[in-house]
């Protein structure tokens, strides 16, 4: 892979990562206290909701962070490496730690009558990116841990 193109992927992996900071210091402290003023009758929820979501996205830059090391290893042409394999599995329990939070979280509020649909939907489709992502993640480190084998095992004939 071209330099250019990694440098471009890594780029991208900062501004979400950059994005999401963003997104959890300043719109979801904002959006707890309005929907409190919107619904007090869920004021309750305020901070456990806020901490389940602060607790999910430790999983998600620890995620970016490892994208950031598979990629330094493409860079450094060393893509094919034990170290590319763990990165990929740390991804995909980080996807699947994600899945799990939110599953106990939409679980949580539908046993405290709480959960709305639009909220339900929005759960819903990062329960089920996560899960895309862990498979994904999956199938690319079974595909490279085969080909670290055949090239240890062409090592080893030559």
């Amino acid at each position: 892979m071209k330099r250019g193109t990694t440098v471009f992927l890594k780029i991208t992996v900062l501004l979400i990562g950059a994005t999401v900071l963003a997104l959890c210091i300043f719109l979801l402290p904002w959006l707890a206290n309005y929907s409190v003023k919107m619904f007090p009758e869920y004021a309750y929820l305020q901070y456990p909701v806020l901490i389940g979501l602060y607790v999910t996205a430790i999983p998600f830059f620890i995620a970016l962070y490892q994208a950031l090391r598979l990629l330094s290893c493409i860079d450094n042409n060393n893509a094919f490496s034990e170290l590319s394999v763990k990165a990929l599995q740390n991804i995909k329990y980080d996807a699947i730690v994600i899945s799990a939070l939110y599953i106990i979280g939409a679980v949580s509020l539908l046993l405290l009558n709480a959960l709305h649909p639009g909220i339900a939907l929005i759960g819903l489709t990062i329960i089920l990116a996560s899960a895309v992502i862990a498979v994904f993640a999956e199938v690319l480190q079974r595909l490279l841990r085969n080909a670290l084998d055949m090239k240890s095992e062409n090592d080893l004939t030559v």
